[in-house]
């Protein structure tokens, strides 16, 4: 107890000190310090002072003042650590604080939340749809077609072919046309049956139509040689929104890698395959198979053309386009003309398509609308088949090929893939109307809205000895075509 107390005494003298040296001044209440060892022993107690002479005072004096001095100089010193100790818990004291106002939130622990974006396949982001497809037979254009196009300033347009069908155009995602004839060049003459050359004007309907498909593989596109196919090749260049297919550059290893006409359609792809029987002979020249897709085989020593035979390279495209597309059309251009039954080729060939892999087989060629089918492969494959579309326009001869068909199909797409929609596929009837002297196309109207006038006044009637009557059509279609015929509002109904 005594000690703390002498303890607190100290630091009290020496607190009074330090005042008295930083201010210069005295403590209040006290004297001046005197040079007399008796005050010197006043004001610093605890220390013991003897009675000596004043030599010795003397030397005790200097020995004293040396003393305070060092003692001073020690206070001094503890006071200025003292403040500095002070100055530097201050310091401390004031970051504290300050990291106690400023502090951050503490973190919480992290929480990761995984947001899956929605896939193609995913039922919140996927909506099933419809994809439609329409396809129109021969654009056989025989010379009352050709001049009716011919303006009166000697330029030629042919968007009136396709007036009829523009709003199933409209409609449709996918527009095919088989361009029965070659657009062998404008320089050439133009002529009709049987070597035809059609003018580039009506290939620029075509595409100013809608058309995105263009099926050019026929047995007239090698009706003006070499040279005119080669002409049809660039002039279709001149269309690059359309798909033209059936006839191409000749190929090289890498245009054969690159052989499948693909179209795309959203996220869905279709492959659409053209081939022709022939070219009107027996032989075909390898220059010539070299441009255009042959549907039968070809014996490579002679060129002799084997019409019983499916060509092996139609199965080996087929395989290849099942592995690009979601969906594998064939056009093949085959048949007998003027025939409404399909040939047993025909069906051989149809069969062996689907067993390979195609879904959809569209035929033109034999210039009259034949039946519509499922073919059921042994392997478990499906393909729906339309044996023939007949023609889109002519002036040919014959009452049936008046009658025409234009394909609809309606694919159904969901997450799990795409499939033909049966309700909303079918063969919509049309007929081809032209009028005589001169004989010139006038229009395609739909079967449904066709007249018995507009047939007492077809062209057709003022060939000797043929008859056409709009009660003909209608028996026509439904032997022909039955429950797969659809209405314009089952089409074109929102």
């Amino acid at each position: 107890m005594g000690n703390i107390m002498e303890h607190d005494l100290q630091k009290k003298q020496e607190l009074e000190l330090w005042n008295m040296v930083s201010s210069g001044k005295p403590r209040q209440g006290a004297k001046t310090p005197s040079r007399t060892p008796q005050r010197m022993k006043q004001e610093v107690p605890n220390r013991n002072y003897q009675t000596i002479s004043r030599s010795k005072k003397t030397a005790q004096a200097v020995r004293r003042k040396k003393a305070r001095k060092r003692r001073i100089r020690f206070y001094r010193l503890m006071a200025i650590i003292r403040i500095i100790l002070c100055l530097i818990g201050a310091h401390t004291v004031a970051d504290t604080i300050y990291g106690w106002v400023h502090k951050p939130p503490e973190k919480e622990e992290a929480v990761v939340q995984v947001v899956s974006l929605p896939a193609q396949n995913d039922e919140i982001a996927f909506e099933e749809h419809d994809i439609t497809l329409m396809a129109v037979g021969d654009n056989l254009l025989h010379m009352g077609i050709v001049n009716a196009g011919k303006q009166s300033d000697g330029s030629r347009n042919y968007d009136f072919l396709f007036d009829g069908i523009g709003a199933f155009l409209e409609k449709a995602d996918i527009k095919i046309i088989n361009q029965e004839t070659i657009f062998g060049g404008n320089e050439l003459d133009f002529h009709g049956y049987p070597k035809f050359n059609s003018p580039t004007e009506a290939g620029d309907a075509i595409a100013g139509a809608g058309f995105n498909v263009v099926l050019q593989a026929t047995n007239h596109t090698a009706d003006q040689g070499m040279s005119g196919m080669e002409n049809c090749i660039d002039f279709w260049k001149t269309h690059p929104e359309v798909l033209v297919t059936g006839i191409h550059e000749p190929l090289t290893e890498e245009t054969y890698k690159n052989r499948i006409p693909l179209l795309k359609v959203g996220d869905d792809t279709f492959a659409i395959l053209n081939y022709t029987y022939g070219a009107n002979g027996e032989s075909i020249s390898s220059s010539i198979k070299d441009r255009m897709n042959m549907l039968c085989d070809v014996d490579e020593s002679n060129g002799r053309i084997d019409f019983e035979t499916l060509n092996k390279q139609v199965l080996l495209d087929i395989s290849e386009a099942k592995t690009l597309a979601d969906i594998v059309i064939v056009c093949p251009h085959w048949g007998t003309e003027y025939s409404t039954t399909p040939s047993s080729t025909q069906e051989k060939f149809a069969m062996q398509m689907t067993e390979a892999g195609a879904d959809i087989i569209i035929g033109t060629h034999p210039h009259v609308v034949q039946p519509v089918k499922w073919i059921e492969a042994t392997n478990g494959n499906r393909a729906l088949c339309y044996y023939s579309l007949g023609n889109y326009v002519s002036t040919q001869k014959n009452g049936q090929s008046m009658l025409e068909g234009m394909a609809w199909i309606t694919f159904h797409v969901t997450k799990d893939g795409i499939s033909v929609s049966e309700d909303q596929t079918g063969i919509i009837p049309l007929v081809c109307h032209y009028t005589s002297n001169p004989t010139r196309f006038k229009q395609v109207y739909l079967l449904e809205n066709y007249t018995e006038e507009l047939a007492s006044s077809h062209g057709i009637i003022s060939y000797g000895g043929i008859s056409f009557h709009l009660d003909d059509c209608l028996k026509w279609s439904d032997e022909i075509l039955g429950d797969w015929i659809l209405s314009a509002d089952e089409v074109l109904s929102p």
